[in-house]
């Protein structure tokens, strides 16, 4: 795998597409403007009599309501979400913290965080399980480094070797380090405040009350166009940059751990469990980005998912296609760990194969 290559390919991608969640913010705006425009050209031809004039700051209005909706929105989505920090994110999503003592697979789980915190040079989160999943997954919490939290199911510790253990966890550690949760939170607040915006162009548009002006109900119906269609952009670019970022926790995974049967093995057994058909503990579409893996049904199309498929991201791992791997824990050796690599810079030309 390609690691270095990927993850500046990764970094790219997210960059572009941030800047195209902003072009779209601005089309929004555009097209705000042009439906109401428009919906009053027609309220002027059909049920006004005389030539169209716009209202005086007609256009400023429009504008500074749009962003008003969308970056409030945008303010309260993310606020209610940072509300106790990453435990009490994953307290919500059902984690409880980590109990190594007299626990063996937990101990093991707290003690390979503590070598992919000196390995990745990434503050040490807390350690967490959600421990009524029998699923293979895992999610990191937190707006920084100092409250982040690392959850596994108890799927991921009844079934992982050690090696595959670590490399889920230093996906996690990836996201933990890049700001990817942070950066995440703000997408969604963001997508929250287009829908704030079509959800007011509903509450004008009702053309069933009786003593509503059939102006008021064409405008809204004008929001509710635009809205929507912004709602749609900017949802689709937010699984756009989850997926990216997805991408680069793998290639950081594979460089931090210095194997490809780390992850490679999590996400094959992955694959196993759902052709097996194990029930996951489903979760909200709000926090599908945080997973590991997505476990999401319903999805409309592809573009909207927030995750890769996993057999692409197992073909960027290996070179090639692979297929499952039993769920069953190999017999191993724990009383030793292994060694974890020293953290690594950018060497040009670094490839493992």
């Amino acid at each position: 795998m390609r690691f270095f290559e990927f993850q500046r390919e990764a970094r790219g991608e997210t960059t572009r597409l941030l800047m195209a969640f902003a072009l779209t913010v601005v089309l929004l705006v555009l097209a705000v403007n042009a439906a109401l425009a428009l919906a009053l050209w027609l309220s002027f031809g059909i049920w006004m009599p005389g030539s169209l004039t716009f209202p005086r700051h007609f256009f400023q209005v429009n504008t500074a309501v749009t962003l008003l909706f969308v970056l409030g929105g945008w303010w309260v989505e993310t606020s209610r979400l940072s509300e106790g920090g990453g435990v009490r994110l994953a307290e919500q999503l059902g984690a409880r913290p980590a109990q190594p003592s007299g626990n063996f697979d937990e101990q093991r789980f707290c003690n390979i965080v503590d070598e992919m915190a000196i390995s990745s040079n990434v503050k040490r989160p807390k350690a967490m399980v959600v421990a009524r999943d029998q699923g293979i997954n895992a999610f990191a919490a937190g707006w920084n480094e100092d409250d982040a939290v690392v959850a596994v199911t108890q799927g991921a510790l009844d079934h992982l070797t050690r090696e595959e253990l670590q490399g889920l966890v230093a996906h996690e550690f990836s996201h933990i380090g890049e700001g990817d949760t942070r950066l995440n939170m703000r997408l969604v607040g963001m997508v929250f405040g287009l829908e704030m915006l079509y959800r007011m162009g509903e509450t004008l548009f009702e053309p069933d009350t009786r003593d509503r002006r059939m102006v008021a109900a064409l405008l809204g119906l004008a929001i509710m166009v635009a809205g929507w269609l912004g709602w749609v952009a900017g949802h689709a670019l937010q699984a756009a940059v989850s997926r990216q970022r997805e991408h680069l926790a793998d290639a950081r995974a594979v460089q931090w751990t210095r194997s490809r049967d780390g992850l490679g093995g999590v996400l094959r057994k992955i694959l196993t469990q759902q052709k097996e058909g194990v029930e996951t503990r489903a979760v909200g579409s709000v926090v599908q980005h945080m997973l590991l893996v997505a476990n999401e049904s319903g999805k409309v199309a592809g573009w909207f998912d927030s995750h890769p498929p996993l057999t692409e991201r197992i073909r960027r791992i290996y070179g090639r296609n692979l297929g499952p791997l039993p769920l069953q824990r190999e017999t191993e050796s724990e009383s030793a760990p292994p060694a974890v690599a020293a953290p690594t810079t950018d060497a040009p030309g670094w490839t493992l194969v």
